[in-house]
């Protein structure tokens, strides 16, 4: 049994402990900073990680990268959810099929919606396997089909491969959508961190280039802007799961020889950012990405297009991932399931 599975194991059973117990495990004093106090089952989950020497993405080539997050999705995973069904299909992307897992919602009521879920991961890493469990809980809870995708990954192919795959998915999706068993009238994007980016792209695309657009974009801590100096980048940029360091080598594998200033790598930096679809933009407190993404949704707002913000302030970025080892990071994400599932039906 892998070591970092032992410690999970180990850190579901701690997790019933009182608070104070969990912060004195950690070996450290419970964590206030920004006005926020970490979640005590959240900190002692990053310390065992830290005491486990878990190697920095940045000092891996991105295949052993992949292979490192697939293992410790793995690890972390636990029973799966129960959905109705689950299917693992292809859909057209923007060169040619790619993979896709369609998770079809229990429980009568008529047909549902749709949700097209873009994975996180830096555009480098993660997979269907990796966000398993996210779509899952989304699936059950929110009472959505969802369509997860596996878009091409950086570097091998770098921006805008991913936003181009993004966009021929939602196409195909509004296609199929009554094949599937979900109502065609209600297709939605949404994903975490890069996942969220490609969501956030896709709703301006398709609001632009003739559609038919989403009627929702959920952003779970989402990847918004590299062009700005936000201050949680300095607060939370090592000791927090996702750090500077790797936002850089992410950005560097992504990026390519775009432009900064190019909307669909930075979609705060699109012109026009009215008429879109209705957004619920979800952060976490310690996430080097939180203030950029409340930056969105503010010009959101300000432009006319409704959005719904809901920050998560004891969580960290990630947190989706965590629902089998941390109550407080699974409770994070049934408020945006319930959130989601208020918006759509």
């Amino acid at each position: 049994m892998p070591v970092n599975r032992l410690e999970l194991r180990i850190a579901r059973s701690l997790g019933r402990l009182p608070a104070r117990w969990q912060v004195r495990l950690s070996g450290r004093p419970a964590v206030h900073l920004d006005g926020l106090t970490l979640d005590p089952q959240v900190q002692l989950l990053l310390a065992l990680r830290e005491r486990r020497g878990a190697v920095p993405l940045p000092a891996m080539e991105p295949a052993l990268a992949r292979d490192s997050t697939r293992r410790d999705a793995a690890a972390a995973a636990g029973r799966p959810i129960r959905v109705h069904a689950v299917a693992d299909l292809t859909v057209a992307g923007a060169t040619g099929p790619l993979r896709a897992r369609h998770y079809a919602p229990p429980g009568a009521g008529g047909v549902r919606p749709l949700l097209v879920y873009f994975h996180g991961g830096g555009f480098v890493i993660g997979d269907l396997d990796t966000h398993d469990q996210v779509c899952r809980l989304l699936c059950r809870h929110a009472g959505v089909h969802v369509l997860a995708v596996a878009y091409r990954l950086a570097p091998e192919h770098p921006f805008p491969a991913a936003v181009e795959d993004a966009r021929a998915v939602l196409s195909w999706a509004y296609d199929q959508a009554a094949a599937l068993g979900a109502d065609p009238a209600r297709v939605a994007v949404g994903g975490d961190s890069a996942g969220g980016n490609l969501s956030a792209v896709v709703a301006q695309q398709s609001a632009r280039d003739g559609g038919p657009p989403p009627v929702l974009q959920l952003l779970l801590y989402p990847a918004i802007d590299r062009t700005a100096a936000y201050p949680s980048v300095d607060l939370f940029a090592d000791g927090f799961f996702l750090t500077r360091d790797e936002i850089d080598w992410f950005d560097r594998h992504y990026a390519g020889d775009s432009e900064p200033d190019d909307p669909r790598r930075n979609p705060l930096k699109a012109p026009d950012l009215s008429g879109l679809a209705p957004a619920l933009v979800v952060t976490a407190g310690f996430d080097p990405l939180r203030d950029e993404g409340e930056a969105y949704a503010g010009a959101l707002a300000t432009a006319g297009t409704p959005v719904t913000v809901r920050r998560e302030p004891a969580m960290i970025h990630g947190f989706a991932n965590m629902v089998d080892v941390s109550t407080a990071a699974r409770a994070a994400l049934l408020r945006a399931a319930r959130d989601l599932a208020a918006m759509l039906h």
